[in-house]
């Protein structure tokens, strides 16, 4: 065989070689690539989507927590203010206590003063129907001399 017989069959079977290659061999692995490049296309795909979830989601939290901190702000105001009003109507209470435990006080000690008075009224008539009885040498009659000694407690 010559060099260009040889070169011609090889030309025919490089030729067949590429004709099985085309038909049988190529479009398998073009499915293979392409279904390859599909996955990862949709994985990718995916991957953003989730990744826009994730944001939207981070963002949905931060409101949540934005609007839990608000509410506990609000709770801890209203708390301080109840704890404020509280100590106000205590501080009202205790006041309007302290002011009845003066005047009951006050009124006591009237009462008492007013009864140490009589007392006192009552021992000096006593001692002056003694002193007028020692200055008279006789007994002088509590009973008779009833207004006498009213008048004298009186005017004491």
């Amino acid at each position: 065989m010559s060099i260009n017989a040889t070169l011609i069959v090889q030309m025919i079977v490089f030729a067949i070689l590429v004709w099985f290659t085309m038909r049988f061999v190529w479009p398998p692995i073009t499915a293979a690539l392409d279904e390859r490049a599909k996955k990862i296309a949709d994985g990718l795909s995916a991957a953003d989507k989730a990744k826009a979830e994730l944001s939207a989601a981070n963002t949905r939290v931060e409101q949540q927590l934005a609007a839990a901190r608000d509410d506990a702000a609000k709770r801890l105001a209203d708390a301080e203010r109840l704890a404020q009003q509280t100590v106000e109507e205590a501080k009202a209470r205790a006041s309007e206590e302290a002011a009845k435990i003066i005047a009951a006080a006050r009124a006591e000690a009237e009462q008492e003063a007013f009864k140490a008075r009589e007392t006192l009224r009552e021992q000096v008539a006593g001692l002056a129907v003694k002193g007028a009885e020692q200055i008279l040498k006789r007994e002088v009659n509590a009973g008779v001399h009833a207004e006498l000694l009213a008048r004298l407690k009186t005017e004491l």
